[in-house]
């Protein structure tokens, strides 16, 4: 069964315009989705329609910098305008009436969710979502996955001849995933600069060194920020992950100690990406009982 879906905008920190596309009723209850680092709101799509089958509301955004949403005017990607955008969305949901939404994160967008739940805490506000759903990130990853992430994403600044070369690059960067043969999809993740040729769809200042979004290789902050947390909590990890690793996964339940987890078989860092199935059918799961 297809699932209508409708595009739908916020705005967010230093006025950067940010989209989504939203899947289902608005009417039921509402959930968040934040892609990836280097990803776009595409990538939830089979997520949001099964989520949107099993009724709820969902809406995959853009983060700023990314697909659709725009450049910062000024090159910000800090947490604290990460903050503010997941905290403008969540704002817009709430106000529809059916409570505030659920945050499902993956890598990036968890990290946002992660970050944004515990500094609320922290400064005595209530939390901004109703739920948590961590994907593949917790309060700490492994130095060797975050670096291979870095080098993909910053590894064609000259940009890419055809889609046949980024499907190329891809291949070689998830050797585990068959090469698509429709590369439509892949398509949406990308940009065609001004000499023609095809760009990776976000802003090149994401990945300025000074730029960036922290990451969880900062351990310090991420574990007070995870002592704090006390809304439902989920963590999904990639079983065959090389961000997350199992003993990492142990420690963060150590820390919130009302967390659950589950360990999705034949995945690694893009779970949802690798076993959608599997993926989605706990978070589902979850969502329904919190």
């Amino acid at each position: 069964m297809s699932i209508r879906h409708l595009k739908i905008e916020c705005t967010g920190a230093n006025e950067v315009r940010l989209v989504a596309d939203a899947y289902g009723d608005p009417a039921h209850p509402p959930v968040l989705l934040l892609h990836g680092g280097g990803q776009t709101r595409h990538s939830w799509g089979g997520t949001a329609s099964a989520l949107a089958r099993a009724g709820f509301y969902a809406v995959s955004a853009d983060l700023r910098g990314h697909g659709e949403s725009d450049w910062d005017p000024t090159g910000d990607y800090s947490m604290a305008v990460m903050r503010h955008d997941m905290e403008r969305w969540c704002d817009l949901l709430a106000a529809a009436g059916n409570g505030r939404p659920a945050v499902v994160g993956a890598s990036m967008g968890g990290i946002t969710g992660f970050w944004t739940e515990g500094a609320r805490v922290e400064e005595g506000l209530p939390p901004c979502g109703r739920a948590l759903v961590l994907v593949d990130i917790a309060h700490r990853s492994e130095a060797q996955g975050i670096a291979r992430i870095i080098d993909f994403m910053t590894g064609r600044p000259e940009g890419f001849g055809s889609l046949d070369e980024v499907a190329d690059a891809v291949a070689e960067y998830l050797p585990h995933r068959p090469r698509p043969t429709n590369l439509d999809g892949l398509a949406r993740n990308l940009r065609t600069g001004a000499d023609g040729r095809l760009y990776w769809h976000w802003d090149p200042a994401f990945m300025s060194e000074d730029r960036r979004p922290r990451t969880s290789t900062h351990v310090d902050i991420f574990v007070e920020h995870a002592r704090r947390l006390t809304l439902p909590v989920l963590l999904v990890r990639g079983r065959m992950s090389d961000v997350v690793s199992e003993e990492a996964a142990r420690e963060f339940l150590e820390l919130v100690p009302h967390a659950e987890y589950v360990d999705v078989q034949d995945a690694h860092h893009m779970v949802a990406g690798d076993r959608n199935d599997a993926f989605t059918a706990p978070v589902v799961e979850f969502l329904r009982r919190v």
